[in-house]
Formats: C-alpha cells, sequence, structure tokens
C-alpha cells in the first residue's frame, strides 16, 4: 500500500462539481493498493498515518500528529500511485490491485483510522475527482508499506 499524506489547512473532494469529502486542518492522503496486499499493509499505514509527527508544537518542532491536534483526514483512492513510469512513456498499472481488492483495502484503510477516532472523510472510489488543498508548509511524505517489512 502506498500513501502520499500531505499536511493541509482544508481539502475538499469534488465529483461533478459537488462536494463530497471535505476536512479543515488535517491531512490529505492519496491512497493507492498494490496486489499483493492484504491486511498487515492496511494496519501499518493506519498507523503511520495516525501517528506521524508532522503538526507543529509551541516551539516550531514537527512533533503533534493529526490525533494530536484534532485534525480530520480526507482519503483519496489513487490506482496511479502504482504506476510504472521506467520504460516508456506511457505509465504500466500492472501493479495496482484489481479494483474488488482495492477497494476493499481502501475501506479497511478508512475504518482504521476511524478506529483511532479520528474523523474521515472519503473520494468515491473509481470516480473522476477533483481534489482541491492548501497545503500546510508545504509538508508531503510518501509512506509504502512494502519498504517497511
Amino acid at each position: 500500500m502506498r500513501l502520499v499524506v500531505q499536511r493541509v489547512k482544508g481539502a475538499h473532494v469534488e465529483i461533478e462539481k459537488k462536494t463530497v469529502g471535505s476536512v479543515g486542518v488535517g491531512l490529505l492522503v492519496l491512497v493507492g493498493v498494490e496486489e499483493g496486499d492484504g491486511q498487515e499493509d492496511v494496519d501499518y499505514c493506519v498507523e503511520k498515518t495516525a501517528h506521524l509527527r508532522i503538526f507543529e508544537d509551541e516551539a516550531g518542532k514537527m512533533n503533534r500528529s493529526v490525533m494530536d491536534v484534532g485534525g480530520g483526514v480526507l482519503a483519496v483512492s489513487q490506482f496511479t500511485l502504482h504506476g510504472d513510469v521506467r520504460r516508456g512513456r506511457r505509465p504500466s498499472f500492472i501493479k495496482a490491485a484489481r479494483p474488488e481488492t482495492a477497494t476493499a483495502l481502501y475501506d479497511a484503510y478508512c475504518e482504521g483510522l476511524r478506529a483511532q477516532g479520528l474523523h474521515v472523510e472519503t473520494g468515491v472510489f473509481q470516480a473522476d475527482m477533483q481534489v482541491y488543498l492548501c497545503n500546510d508548509g508545504p509538508v508531503t511524505l510518501l509512506v509504502d508499506s512494502r519498504r517497511c517489512f
């Protein structure tokens, strides 16, 4: 499972000019599920997302998590995170999980964050979405469960 985690002052996702998910201060997380991912990958990503210390404390140091600051998470599915661009000019998405698998793991990730007590909003899986954000910092991190075990 691969995540792009962005600290935001606010973010929302629209489908056909209608907002379907939004958060104020918190995280925008783009979520890509890879073929072969399972619950262990979900658990790792939930833990990282909930507890990454990327929000500033009183001294200006990144010492607080999204939970510490009472922020929300906008999780948006994005299979293109598993696009392979090493050969040619057109990305290959062969490593991205099939939609039925990816949907289940994406939903499990969102539920895992909710179980941590976080407010979670989402986009719509496989929809054509427009994502808007005010990146704070900017702070943007990559999390890849395959690089941790």
